[in-house]
């Protein structure tokens, strides 16, 4: 039975959880499971190297620290702007998300930490930064 290697695409069934239990994504919700190139970054790192190596119809749960996550949360990633700054066409609530494009052209999200008439707070953090993340992956396909 041939086993998931690096440079090959595979589809996987996932639900993700926090530490404490807590769900915060699962591919069950849709149709498709994921798709993704294994050695292409398209997933994290922890996760990618969870499925090498799995065969058709395995079944794993596995917890990735952080450092294999999304990294710790740094506090230089949270800044203060002139509420000038954000069109007035946005109506700002705490939590929802803002895109920017950087100067090179890559797009930025930030999310909105707190507001008043003059600051928004945006944090550029993942909003999973700082966790260790728990995976149950079945691998479903390898195309």
């Amino acid at each position: 039975m041939s086993q998931a290697e690096m440079g090959q695409t595979v589809r996987v069934h996932y639900t993700g959880k926090l530490t404490n239990g807590n769900e915060f994504d699962s591919s069950h919700r849709r149709e498709e499971p994921l798709e993704f190139t294994l050695g292409l970054r398209q997933v994290i790192e922890g996760f990618e190297t969870a499925v090498v190596g799995m065969s058709v119809g395995d079944n794993k749960t596995v917890e990735i620290p952080v450092d294999k996550a999304y990294g710790e949360r740094r506090d230089e990633m949270v800044a203060d702007f002139p509420r000038s700054e954000i069109p007035d066409s946005i109506e700002l609530q705490e939590g929802i998300t803002l895109t920017s494009s950087s100067p090179d052209g890559k797009t930025m999200h930030f999310r909105v930490k707190s507001f008043n008439e003059e600051v928004v707070t945006l944090d550029a953090n993942h909003p999973l930064a700082g966790e260790a993340l728990v995976f149950d992956i079945e691998l479903v396909e390898i195309l």
